[in-house]
């Protein structure tokens, strides 16, 4: 009941700063009784709010590094919102076995930036562990948008772009080779989506510049606020 509060709340602020985002390819999404790790390449800190909003009412758990815990209040802000805090440089093995265990006694999902963090596109192996044992499917989106806060208050246009779920159960060893398997078909989706992005913002410009009305593929439904 918070946690829907709470993500409302967030969105109803970044819409009132923003305008309302673009969301493409919506009905790839899981239904409502699939637990699933929603992954993304982390570029702002704004994504996973939108990310959170198109998959409702799903409710999600996600990583957050353990420093932003020592402020009290915004710690118990982000844990009301479903962070848990995981050493970036001394990970346990609760990072791991505490998102297990919410995938499969639970109704809530987990979001993930297998890249770690927001300077790197390398992805981590985490992620492969965590849905091979959870035994989950992996459901890649990419934003596009503003990186920056000046950006967003400037109503840059956000689109969030959701790909094909991925489903590892025909990789039967999650060693070195297994993981990099995982990792290679993540990132292979990413990018396939963010160049599917790009080419439906290429058509709608070169068809503005034409005269014409605005192009909008059929299989690309946008969700609003309501």
């Amino acid at each position: 009941m918070f946690y829907t509060y709470l993500r409302g709340l967030v969105v109803l602020l970044l819409w009132s700063i923003n305008g309302n985002a673009h969301y493409h390819n919506t009905d790839k999404i899981p239904n409502q009784d699939e637990n699933y790790i929603l992954v993304a390449p982390h570029r702002t800190w704004w994504d996973p709010v939108y990310m959170a909003f198109a998959t409702k009412p799903k409710q999600f758990i996600f990583m957050a590094k353990k420093e932003l815990f020592t402020n009290r209040i915004f710690g118990w802000w982000i844990r009301m919102c479903g962070a848990f805090p995981i050493d970036r440089e001394n990970p346990s093995a609760s990072a791991i076995k505490y998102p297990i265990n919410v995938l499969k006694k639970s109704d809530r999902s987990l979001i993930m930036f297998p890249s770690g963090s927001r300077h790197s596109n390398d992805v981590k192996g985490g992620v492969a562990l965590i849905a091979k044992m959870a035994k989950v499917r992996i459901m890649p989106v990419t934003y596009t948008g503003p990186m920056t806060l000046k950006g967003l208050v400037s109503r840059e246009r956000v689109d969030m772009n959701f790909g094909n779920p991925i489903d590892i159960s025909d990789i039967k060893k999650m060693n070195d080779e297994g993981i990099e398997t995982v990792a290679n078909r993540i990132q292979t989706e990413f990018q396939r989506l963010d160049q599917e992005t790009k080419q439906w913002h290429n058509d709608k410009n070169q068809t503005h510049s034409g005269g014409l009305s605005a192009f909008l593929p059929s299989s690309l439904p946008l969700s609003s606020l309501s």
